[in-house]
């Protein structure tokens, strides 16, 4: 077998290459088990106040049992819209203990942006934090299905009813805009109102439908995957095959839980999987707030980090990363965009951990591929499959290509979502004959059974039918010292068919273009480098801080008309 499949020859020691059969087969039944296991330990912690699993098990009962008593019924979906807050995760497994569907919702998105993903989900149920309740009230006149809103506070379950949060988060410090919602109560009534004791076992099955996770939207349309409990507990359990024997599971392990929970790699990564081994989260409400986030590290002993690309950049430059204690850190996981080489030698320079890069979509629950923990440096790859994983490199006709030759990564395995949600056709231009989902991402198979990511298939630039990859321009600019972010994207271009431009953000307001394109030239082939170099204070990014290609094309296009 390890002949078609080079990367099980690599895998660590005590890894399987299939997870078992017998896994947990929904994530109620990893949250139960949890709580049977680990009741004492704490679970959540959130500006200073903990909370252990037995009391947020009490806490996802009594929620659970509140949402049996409304006009519910079984597979109905209910939205969360918040940031990392102590209500969310209660609320989140309360949602899945009533057998309905978990809808994560981006706190940030206008009313727009609101009213497309309530009404393409259906949603009756939204649970929103008071901050972002007066876009509710904009989104309401729209809103086709939703029924009821319940509005959470900051302080709910911090023992803090009645009081001002001061808040690290810059768009939860704030005070409160004024709204109205109509059909709406306070949680604090909602869960008033119920008894863990009232709550009666929903009977949630492997194919129920556990979460309509949308994706960013960054190449259009956001499409809600349908991600069923089999899918979710099948990427625990490769996650848990692939980390347990690394690291150590019988230690009380701590994360750093800083991307949003709302997407899907904190989802699995931060939250599902800590659930699994009994860890420790702790929540980060606003990760932006690079200070606050530096004054989190440093105030307790990490075991597990998981960031993105931008953050672990942005936090190199942070005052007081220095007096941070790295020391108990097993592991620090990157996802959600290619993790670029002058980061991971910073960061190795920065912490004495080498980030282990990963790869996964909303679509595949999302963790496909990752590196071994024993690395002493970032290897620029994706790692290997996961176990009951192929990873296969296709054209756009879905041949496999020869090794070492660019094509579409595929993905095969039990993670694979069920589709897209109504949208049958779109499901089907994602999927092969023999059944691989079609990620969209360019990448390279290597003979030691690891993959590279080359770019994105839509943000391919051809100058003159020669093909440039944005990331690989992106990684070069990125390389110069005076560079703290950069963007590429194609323009229509006369004579070349498209031409090469950037976007950067100045590290040392001294470096000028011309700088700039001579390090390109001597790095990069003629036709890879940008045409022209635009200087910006900031780049347009997703909510877990992934620059926005899309964005800067579709304001490069308006300026042009």
């Amino acid at each position: 077998m390890t002949g078609n499949h080079p990367w099980l020859a690599h895998y660590p020691s005590g890894v399987p290459h299939q997870i078992s059969p017998d896994h947990s087969p929904t994530v109620v039944h990893i949250f139960e088990q949890a709580l049977s296991r680990f009741g004492s330990r704490p679970a959540l912690e959130s500006f200073g106040k903990q909370m252990t699993y037995a009391e947020l098990g009490a806490a996802a009962h009594q929620i659970a049992a509140g949402l049996q008593k409304m006009n519910l019924q079984r597979g109905d979906r209910v939205a969360i819209m918040m940031p990392n807050v102590m209500v969310y995760e209660p609320v989140l497994f309360g949602i899945l203990l009533a057998g309905l569907v978990v809808v994560n919702v981006n706190p940030q998105y206008t009313a727009r942006e609101l009213v497309h993903q309530l009404n393409d989900s259906g949603a009756k149920l939204l649970f929103v934090l008071e901050n972002f309740a007066h876009t509710v009230e904009k989104a309401i006149p729209e809103l086709k299905t939703l029924e009821q809103t319940i509005v959470c506070s900051p302080g709910d379950f911090l023992g803090l009813k009645g009081k001002i949060i001061n808040f690290v988060s810059a768009y939860v410090k704030r005070a409160v805009p004024a709204y109205h919602v109509r059909e709406s109560q306070s949680f604090a009534d909602f869960y008033g109102k119920a008894r863990a004791d009232q709550y009666r076992p929903a009977g949630v099955q492997p194919d129920d439908i556990a979460f309509l996770q949308y994706t960013g939207g960054t190449t259009g349309v956001s499409k809600g995957a349908t991600l069923l409990h089999r899918n979710i507990a099948a990427n625990v359990a490769q996650s848990a095959a692939w980390l347990e024997p690394q690291i150590d599971p019988h230690i009380e392990h701590v994360m750093l839980t800083a991307l949003p929970l709302y997407h899907v790699l904190a989802l699995t990564a931060c939250c599902l999987f800590m659930v699994r081994i009994g860890a420790k989260q702790v929540l980060v409400a606003n990760p932006r707030d690079l200070p606050g986030l530096v004054k989190v590290l440093q105030s307790q002993r990490f075991t597990l980090i998981v960031l993105v690309n931008t953050l672990y950049n942005l936090l190199c430059d942070q005052d007081g990363i220095a007096q941070v204690d790295f020391s108990q850190v097993k592991a620090c996981v990157a996802g959600g965009m290619a993790t670029q080489t002058s980061v991971a030698e910073r960061w190795l320079k920065t912490s004495g951990k080498p980030i282990i890069e990963g790869y996964g979509l909303s679509e595949t629950s999302p963790v496909a591929s990752v590196n071994r923990l024993d690395i002493v440096e970032c290897t620029g790859t994706i790692g290997y499959p996961v176990p009951s994983t192929i990873l296969s490199i296709r054209d756009l006709d879905g041949n496999p290509v020869p090794m070492g030759e660019p094509g579409e990564i595929c993905i095969s395995g039990p993670q694979v979502m069920a589709g897209y949600w109504q949208r049958p056709d779109e499901t089907a231009r994602v999927m092969t004959q023999d059944g691989f989902f079609r990620s969209g991402d360019v990448g390279i198979a290597l003979s030691d059974g690891t993959f590279r990511i080359v770019d994105r298939l839509k943000d391919m630039i051809s100058v003159s039918g020669l093909k440039v990859f944005p990331n690989e321009v992106e990684d070069v600019l990125a390389l110069h010292p005076h560079v703290l972010e950069a963007a590429v994207i194609g323009r229509n271009d006369p004579h070349s068919g498209e031409a090469v431009y950037a976007y950067v953000v100045r590290r040392d307001q001294t470096i000028d273009a011309d700088e700039l394109s001579k390090f390109c030239r001597e790095r990069l082939a003629p036709y890879k480098v940008p045409k022209s170099i635009e200087f910006r204070a900031i780049l347009p990014k997703t909510n877990v801080g992934k620059i926005l290609r899309r964005a800067l094309r579709d304001e490069d296009q308006s300026q042009r008309g």
